[in-house]
C-alpha cells in the first residue's frame, strides 16, 4: 500500500506529524480550556470524537491526572456530578454537543475543543480550545482527532501525568512520520475482513479505525478489548480475515489467531509494527482510503455521511 495517493483525504493523512506538533506547540495558549489536576472530568464527544474522549479518559485516569469518565454526549448521565466536562467537536455545531453544553451551562465548568472559531459552541462552552490549523475539507475525520489526541498526551506529559509506558508526543511524531510511508502486507488490504483490537488506553483507537474502514470503504469491520477477542469474536476469524491490534498484545493470542488461520497485524513484542498507537492508527486510515478506492469508492465522499450532524429543531 503506498503513501502516494490523489485523494484530499490521503492528503490530510499524510499531513498529521506535522499537525501534531503544531497542536503540542499551542499547548500554551489552549491549556485554560483542559482539564485541571486532580478534577473530576467527563469528555464527550460524538463518532469518532467520542472514541477519542475514551482513549484521552484512561490515559488522563491511569496518568494520575484526575478521575476521568468518556460518553457519547448523548448518553450523558443526567445527575451525575463532575467538576468540568470537556467536550470535542471538530464542526462546533453538532446537536447533540451542543445540547448538552446548554443544559450543563451554570452547573458545572465545561470545555470545548474544536476546529472551528466561527460555530455556535465557542458561546456554549465557558471555554475553548481551537485547533484551526487541523480543520479539514474530508467528511472522514482523520487529522483534527489525532492532533484532539495528540494536544492532551501534550497536556498531561507537560504537567508529568502521561502513564508508564506512553512515549512522549515527540517520539510518536517520528513514529508517524514512519507511519505515512511505511508499506503494508499486500494481503491486508485485499482482506474480507477486519477486527481491530486494543487494550487500556488504544481500545478508543480500536473503535476509531473500524468506524474509519465503515465510513470510507463500507468495509465489515469490527473492533473490541483485545482481552475480549477470545470470548467470541475470535469465531469470525479466519483466512483472507485480518485481526490488527493497537497495543500491547496478550501472551497467546498471536497463536491463537494463527491456529484459525487469520492475518495478524502486530509485532513480536506486542506493540503494533514498532510504532506508537496513534501513529499506528494513521495506517490503518491509509488502509481505509485504499479500501475505499480498491472497491470503486471516492474516500472524500463517503455514502450517506456528512461533516456534521445538525439535527432538526435540535432534536433526533
Amino acid at each position: 500500500m503506498s503513501a502516494i495517493n490523489s485523494s484530499r483525504t490521503s492528503a490530510e493523512i499524510a499531513s498529521q506529524p506535522a499537525v501534531w506538533r503544531q497542536a503540542a506547540a499551542s499547548l500554551p495558549q489552549q491549556a485554560h480550556a483542559l482539564p485541571r489536576r486532580g478534577e473530576r472530568v467527563a469528555v464527550v464527544g460524538c463518532g469518532t470524537s467520542w472514541f477519542m474522549a475514551q482513549s484521552y479518559a484512561v490515559l488522563r485516569e491511569s496518568g494520575g491526572h484526575g478521575e476521568t469518565d468518556a460518553f457519547a454526549a448523548s448518553e450523558f448521565p443526567a445527575g451525575r456530578h463532575y467538576d468540568r466536562v470537556l467536550a470535542i467537536t471538530r464542526s462546533g455545531t453538532t446537536t447533540e454537543v451542543l445540547d448538552l453544553l446548554h443544559r450543563l451551562k451554570g452547573t458545572v465548568a465545561t470545555g470545548a475543543v474544536t476546529a472551528d472559531p466561527d460555530t455556535p459552541v465557542m458561546h456554549a462552552a465557558d471555554a475553548v480550545a481551537v485547533l484551526d490549523f487541523a480543520d479539514e475539507e474530508s467528511v472522514v475525520q482523520t487529522r483534527f482527532a489525532t492532533a484532539n489526541l495528540a494536544l492532551l498526551r501534550a497536556h498531561l506529559e507537560s504537567e508529568g501525568a502521561l502513564p508508564a509506558g506512553v512515549l512522549p508526543l515527540d517520539a510518536a511524531v517520528r513514529d508517524a512520520e514512519r507511519a505515512v510511508d511505511e508499506t503494508l502486507d499486500p494481503a491486508v488490504p485485499g482482506a474480507e475482513q477486519f477486527t481491530f483490537l486494543g487494550t487500556g488506553w488504544t481500545c478508543g483507537l480500536a473503535l476509531e479505525a473500524a468506524l474509519k474502514m465503515r465510513e470510507a470503504a463500507g468495509a465489515w469491520t469490527e473492533a473490541y478489548p483485545a482481552m475480549e477477542y477470545r470470548h467470541g469474536p475470535i469465531s469470525i476469524t479466519g483466512p483472507g480475515r485480518v485481526t490488527w491490534a493497537f497495543g500491547r498484545l496478550p501472551e497467546g493470542l498471536a497463536d491463537d489467531v494463527a491456529r484459525v488461520g487469520g492475518t495478524l497485524v502486530a509485532d513480536s513484542a506486542g506493540a503494533p509494527a514498532g510504532l506508537d498507537p496513534l501513529a499506528d492508527l494513521i495506517r490503518a486510515q491509509r488502509l481505509a482510503v485504499a479500501c475505499a478506492e480498491a472497491r470503486g469508492y471516492d474516500p472524500d465522499r463517503p455514502r450517506n455521511l456528512t461533516r456534521s450532524v445538525v439535527l432538526e429543531d435540535g432534536r433526533a
